[in-house]
């Protein structure tokens, strides 16, 4: 393995490669030309847009495929901000970059001269040089954030949300005000007169259809619930729809030879999950390659920091395991997908608790609570459901409407309208913490004038959940 000082290049293997950056930080990642710009929004990929052709971020670790990237793609850039916003790089430790191949083997590592007052560093960048790609370290800081950052790379950044008379919100990109997580919209009072009726398909998905346990040759469940017993989180059952999405998913890694949430022929595994007829709640996974038998495989997952609190997480109720010997490497693929299904009851539970959370934070300010509107909710469920069906991820939808639109369609007659949507957060407390990590959903979460809330989730797509809050006062 090699150490890495900043300007060292590093010629790279063939295939998918990882950069990971453990400890107290947020990993992101901008695609981009020879000329160092972006083509859109959609190359940057961060917290609240976890995934773009040929690159996805789970936590820690970004996995690059460069033969999947958008056409004309030439470079990918690495960088780290804190975890905790307003922190400087210098009073963390100093970050590391950890490279490894597609089995998992280290390539190289990076650790930069110790940042002082920058709050983003560029770590590395992924190049391609004639038919080859290479990694170069780079230790680069930003004192202005994320949003100086996506700036210099090209990337739409609204500083404000627009004021009283302005036109709407203009198309946010995936930062708003130096956010560092999801994407907010507030306008006032919408000029065209409210519609009473619902918009089809608003209501809570059902939830799955009834399943007899899947067989469990190999003892899966009978490990993985032991090892659960013994942190006193709840047993698993086998589910068949899982298991089946979970063997789909491992054939299609096999065939490609690489790990990863979405395979060679475009689909994620979390598409996989809802085309099997499971509507899910909250979801994990587990996409290793290299174990040989169940046993081994469980232990890996144990010993593992990540997979085991996967493993251990009581929310789930159900999971499903395949593995694959196969394909041009000839390793052993394994998927296992973990799961509770979406039910009425589960999906008001965490809308519940997203509105319960958001008012302990406007508490905190002095502010009054915000109380559930059913016009709202069902305008903020469907467009949670519809950037799922229709794979986008805005306040402004395919056939343009936007948040104020979607309110009055749904009944809604409040004056003033405000949205903040995310994605890939696995649980109420995970989104609000994320939103009210951002200035500008903090502002719709800390607005006075907002006295009512509708919460909106629905599983799937790229990002596995996608979380809508409607404001209205």
């Amino acid at each position: 393995m090699d150490e890495l000082v900043p300007g060292g290049n590093l010629p790279l293997p063939g295939g998918a490669v990882t950069v990971r950056v453990p400890g107290p930080f947020d990993v992101s990642a901008l695609v981009t030309d020879d000329g160092g710009k972006v083509r859109g929004d959609g190359d940057f990929v961060f917290y609240n847009q976890p995934a773009a052709p040929g690159a996805a971020l789970r936590g820690d670790a970004l996995t690059v495929e460069p033969a999947r990237l958008r056409t004309g793609a030439t470079r990918v850039t690495v960088a780290v901000s804190p975890a905790e916003p307003g922190t400087a790089l210098g009073g963390l430790p100093s970050p590391t970059l950890h490279v490894a191949d597609a089995a998992g083997r280290p390539l190289a590592r990076f650790t930069p001269p110790r940042p002082r007052q920058e709050t983003v560093l560029l770590l590395a960048e992924l190049y391609r040089r004639g038919d080859r790609w290479k990694l170069r370290a780079l230790g680069q800081g930003y004192a202005d954030g994320l949003a100086g950052l996506a700036r210099d790379f090209g990337v739409d950044v609204v500083d404000d949300p627009p004021g009283p008379g302005s036109a709407g919100a203009g198309g946010p990109g995936p930062l708003d005000g130096g956010a560092r997580r999801p994407s907010h919209a507030t306008t006032p009072a919408p000029t065209a007169a409210p519609v009473a009726r619902r918009p089809a398909g608003s209501g809570p998905p059902g939830p799955p259809g009834a399943a007899q346990p899947a067989p469990d040759p190999d003892g899966f469940a009978a490990l993985v619930n032991s090892a659960r017993t013994a942190v006193g989180s709840p047993p698993v059952s086998l589910d068949p729809r899982l298991v089946s999405a979970a063997r789909a998913h491992a054939v299609a890694m096999a065939a490609s030879g690489r790990l990863g949430v979405e395979s060679r022929d475009g689909v994620f595994v979390y598409q996989r999950v809802i085309g099997a007829g499971y509507a899910y709640l909250t979801v994990g996974e587990h996409l290793v390659s290299g174990p040989r038998t169940t046993a081994e495989f469980v232990a890996y997952c144990l010993r593992t920091d990540g997979p085991d609190r996967t493993l251990h997480d009581p929310a789930f109720t159900h999971t499903g395991v395949a593995h694959v010997h196969d394909g041009p490497t000839g390793d052993t693929y394994w998927t296992a997908l973990w799961a509770r299904p979406l039910t009425p009851d589960g999906l008001a539970g965490a809308a519940a608790a997203v509105t319960d959370l958001t008012n302990r934070e406007r508490a905190r300010a002095g502010l009054p609570p915000l109380a559930a509107d059913p016009w709202l909710t069902a305008a903020a469920q469907a467009h949670s459901a519809d950037m799922v069906a229709r794979d986008f991820y805005a306040h402004t939808a395919p056939d343009g409407s936007r948040p104020w639109d979607r309110a009055a369609a749904a009944g809604s007659t409040r004056r003033s309208i405000g949205e903040n949507i995310a994605c890939g957060q696995r649980s109420p407390a995970e989104v609000v913490e994320g939103w009210m990590n951002s200035p500008g959903h903090r502002a719709n979460i800390l607005k006075p004038g907002f006295t009512h809330l509708g919460v909106g989730f629905a599983g799937g797509g790229r990002a596995g959940t996608y979380w809508t809050q409607l404001f209205g006062g």
